[in-house]
């Protein structure tokens, strides 16, 4: 079960972690989790690329192993990256060394000083050792793009509904989110930019 933007409580609980920018300037970041993978990193690398738009990218440290000349895309074209695990962890089902550890081996390939918990799923304990060294990137918008049951209509009308001045808006470059985010991410480019938006990495 997930919700298109955070429960009102969530950033109230844990108010060291970033879920927006700043609420005055008319722009938006545009984030992507879970990649580089073939299948659809390049499709969106192109897309951003079209409409002159930098991103931040929060990498899974095994997909950078296995898809090097992505990675290297993704750096040339000038998006920001993140770290998102090296094996894309849940926290809350990871002993806190464990997860910790993995995240470490993931920077060893990012160098970053961006984290985002995959599923949006840490543990308090786990918050406060990465706080020493990461800004922790949460969202205000998630796309719902990996859900197989939505509609790509209705994956782009959750981020046209909810997006605002310095909105973090979650799309995922994995296979699951193919369908959608095909659909989503240059028709929502499209009216934001008609909107009078800019777009900001983080």
């Amino acid at each position: 079960m997930y919700t298109v933007r955070p429960p009102i409580i969530l950033p109230w609980l844990y108010p060291t972690l970033t879920w927006h920018r700043n609420r005055d300037e008319k722009r938006i970041f545009l984030t992507f989790d879970d990649g580089p993978i073939p299948d659809v990193t390049p499709f969106v690398i192109n897309t951003l690329k079209n409409y002159q738009i930098r991103a931040t990218f929060f990498c899974v440290g095994e997909n950078i192993k296995k898809h090097p000349d992505l990675f290297e895309r993704l750096l040339e074209s000038g998006h920001r990256i993140g770290n998102h695990t090296y094996n894309h962890l849940n926290g809350w089902k990871t002993p806190d060394d464990i997860y910790l550890r993995n995240v470490d081996q993931c920077h060893q390939l990012t160098g970053t000083n961006l984290f985002r918990p995959p599923y949006g799923r840490a543990r308090r304990s786990q918050y406060k050792q990465l706080r020493q060294a990461y800004e922790i990137i949460m969202w205000d918008v998630l796309s719902g793009d990996f859900d197989v049951n939505l509609s790509p209509d209705k994956c782009l009308l959750n981020v046209l509904r909810h997006t605002q001045n310095g909105s973090i808006v979650v799309f995922h470059d994995n296979i699951k989110a193919t369908p959608r985010i095909t659909y989503t991410l240059p028709r929502a480019i499209e009216h934001w930019l008609g909107q009078g938006y800019g777009f900001g990495v983080l």
